[in-house]
């Protein structure tokens, strides 16, 4: 099992080991590859695989209007990388006094004194330190110094794009949902805690799980064939989601509404994660309650067989 740490105060036995640093936002196809080459030189050198990320991620410490970002929430990276043979992860958090860190200091104090770091793995627009003025080239300098080595493999590309966070939210903004699961090469999904919500799905006929999306991005708002997991549950339930306004009904708020096939019972509270199998249709407005039911039930028929 992996080892979490809130701090760069780590066990001896993790000392002298490979650091991963990024936000990890996903967990991708290209993460997926740095780790998979960080694997290689584990076996050839016999060291550990340490992961360093950053809480908040730093980008939505700077920008606090910045509130739908994450394609994944916390325990889901944490989760993902523990799938990754990884053998211990830091999650620092990011501050106001963390933030103000000079880069040589982040290298002498934290990757060389605390971690004693033997190569740190990066990708090439690694920024950091007090006003991001450490990059992979001052890292570089360092090293025979700080004795460690940096590996900073060349981006995945895929359809002669660069695998990246920010590429794959771009996609889930424009419902492009299948070019955004094949860059995360697992299905995107949301987890989170079913709520009471004002019951309009079930007085039409189909009752809905409310999910608050909290900090995840917002995908192009509109109608979803999913895929539902509850915690602790080994059974995979199918169904139907609208995530976004709720025109109709004139909501503000965003919300993940997800009705599911061939399911009674109780899930108030509950821990759901859903799948995002299919983009239906774009969110839109229906005159009546009468329209919209008869639309739900030509999205139902797609939804069934995705």
């Amino acid at each position: 099992m992996v080892k979490l740490y809130n701090n760069f105060n780590i066990k001896k036995s993790h000392k002298e080991s490979i650091i991963l640093i990024g936000n990890f936002d996903g967990v991708h196809f290209g993460h997926q590859k740095l780790f998979k080459l960080a694997k290689l030189y584990k076996k050839k050198y016999n060291l550990k695989i340490g992961v360093v990320n950053f809480e908040p991620m730093p980008k939505m410490f700077f920008n606090k209007s910045l509130k739908n970002f994450r394609l994944s929430s916390i325990d889901q990276k944490l989760n993902l990388l523990n799938n990754l043979d990884v053998d211990f992860i830091v999650t620092k958090k990011f501050d106001k006094i963390f933030s103000k860190t000079k880069s040589i200091n982040f290298i002498k104090n934290i990757l060389s004194n605390k971690l004693k770091a033997k190569f740190i793995f990066v990708s090439n627009n690694f920024r950091f330190g007090n006003k991001r003025e450490g990059d992979v080239g001052f890292l570089i300098q360092n090293e025979k110094k700080y004795n460690y080595q940096v590996i900073k493999p060349k981006p995945l590309l895929i359809d002669k794009k660069i695998v990246s966070s920010s590429l794959i939210r771009s996609y889930l903004e424009k419902g492009f949902l299948e070019k955004a699961n094949n860059l995360l090469n697992r299905k995107w999904s949301i987890d989170g805690i079913v709520q009471k919500g004002r019951q309009v799905g079930k007085k039409i006929g189909f009752p809905t799980c409310n999910i608050d999306i909290k900090d995840y991005i917002l995908a192009k708002p509109g109608v979803y064939a999913v895929r539902v997991l509850r915690k602790n549950n080994l059974k995979i339930l199918k169904g139907i989601a609208n995530l976004g306004y709720r025109p109709t009904f004139n909501q503000k708020k965003i919300l993940l509404e997800v009705h599911l096939f061939n399911f009674s019972g109780n899930l108030y509270n509950k821990h759901l994660s859903v799948e995002f199998l299919k983009f239906i249709r774009k969110e839109k407005k229906f005159k009546n309650i009468n329209k919209l039911k008869s639309q739900i039930i030509l999205d139902l028929k797609i939804a069934k067989r995705a």
